[in-house]
């Protein structure tokens, strides 16, 4: 009797082709993913399309966001219904003058205990512990509470006494601001406006979005939502936007565009010396780069282009430069200031490209 034949060994997979596998994997398991949570947030949020992009482009890019919005557009409506479809633990707090910053953090707390007759401190969590985190109208609070949030979405911790608390993770921090009652506030200094990544302008409802939603508000149905993705897919998916190559002329494309808002700068435009009284700086290009990147992932492709450049710029930037007295007077915004930037600055790249493709 015959013995049966040894199983044939297949060959293993090169370690780079398995790793090419792997994230090829995990950029189509982010496209779908993106699909569906769109797809759920529709269900209770009407319109409002580039808002939802761009807060998924942040989450995903592990950055926090800035909402700049009149009061009833949703905000909130939109926060609670995203920490819903990812399983995320969800707080707000509303800022007001009297707030402290151990309202934020939490603090030690004097207890007894009853079973050793032991007195000593505990510490006592703030709304600050949890994954993601509404500042409600920000700018109502003194700089010193500012200060305190501002630290903790920096640093990632919070530090009370001579201890320090990690923060659940992921940890995505969404501010609001109300662009039209400023009396009794407290603006964010450009140092502290400097650690969002996007500031997100929540506009009003077009006619057939606003019938939408007079409809489905006022009715007895509410929508049931499934949730897409869990906190641990959020922070694998955010290392894979890490991940994603870009090439050497998108780099010096979103470089180029960081300075080109600098007025001090030799090559800077006329307009930008008119227009600009401080420019981005480092982090600007930082937050560009990653935005790209999350953009990209989302749309299912592995490569950067200009174009997700582009489609980051206002986010980015808008916040990150101080207009001067001279465009306020001419009535040119800083997103009118930006759309010139990136009018002027793909002529140059394209240039530099061809000077280097010559050579």
């Amino acid at each position: 009797m015959s013995e049966a034949a040894p199983p044939v060994p297949t060959a293993p997979l090169d370690d780079a082709e398995a790793a090419r596998e792997r994230e090829a994997q995990a950029i189509r398991g982010l496209a779908m993913a993106y699909s569906r949570m769109r797809e759920e947030i529709g269900k209770v949020i009407v319109g409002q399309r580039d808002v939802v992009d761009q807060l998924l482009i942040a989450l995903f890019s592990g950055g926090h966001s800035l909402l700049i919005g009149v009061p009833g557009l949703a905000k909130t409506l939109l926060v609670n219904t995203l920490s819903r479809i990812m399983t995320l633990s969800f707080r707000r707090i509303q800022f007001t003058p009297d707030l402290m910053p151990s309202d934020i953090t939490g603090t030690d707390v004097l207890r007894d205990d009853p079973e050793t007759g032991h007195r000593g401190f505990q510490f006592m969590q703030g709304p600050i512990f949890t994954n993601i985190l509404l500042a409600d109208e920000i700018n109502r609070t003194p700089p010193k509470t500012q200060a305190a949030l501002l630290e903790a979405m920096q640093e990632k911790h919070v530090t009370v006494g001579s201890n320090t608390y990690l923060l659940p993770a992921p940890f995505f921090v969404l501010a609001t601001q109300n662009p039209i009652e400023q009396e009794g506030t407290y603006p964010l200094p450009e140092a502290q406006l400097d650690r969002f990544m996007f500031n997100i302008v929540v506009a009003y409802p077009n006619a057939a979005e606003e019938l939408r939603i007079l409809k489905q508000t006022t009715g007895g149905e509410s929508p049931q939502l499934t949730p897409a993705l869990s906190g641990r897919q959020i922070l694998a998916l955010q290392e894979v936007v890490r991940k994603v190559p870009v090439a050497e002329h998108v780099f010096i494309y979103a470089r180029d565009l960081v300075r080109a808002t600098r007025p001090n700068e030799p090559e800077a435009a006329d307009f930008v010396k008119k227009y600009i009284g401080w420019g981005a700086g480092p982090r600007a290009g930082q937050y560009l780069i990653l935005g790209a990147k999350a953009r990209a992932i989302l749309e299912g492709r592995f490569h950067v282009s200009p174009d997700d450049i582009k489609a980051v710029a206002h986010p980015v930037l808008r916040h990150r430069i101080v207009t001067t007295f001279q465009a306020h007077s001419d009535g040119v915004s800083a997103d009118r200031v930006i759309d010139m930037l990136l009018e002027k600055i793909p002529v140059e790249v394209q240039q530099r490209a061809s000077k280097l493709a010559g050579k």
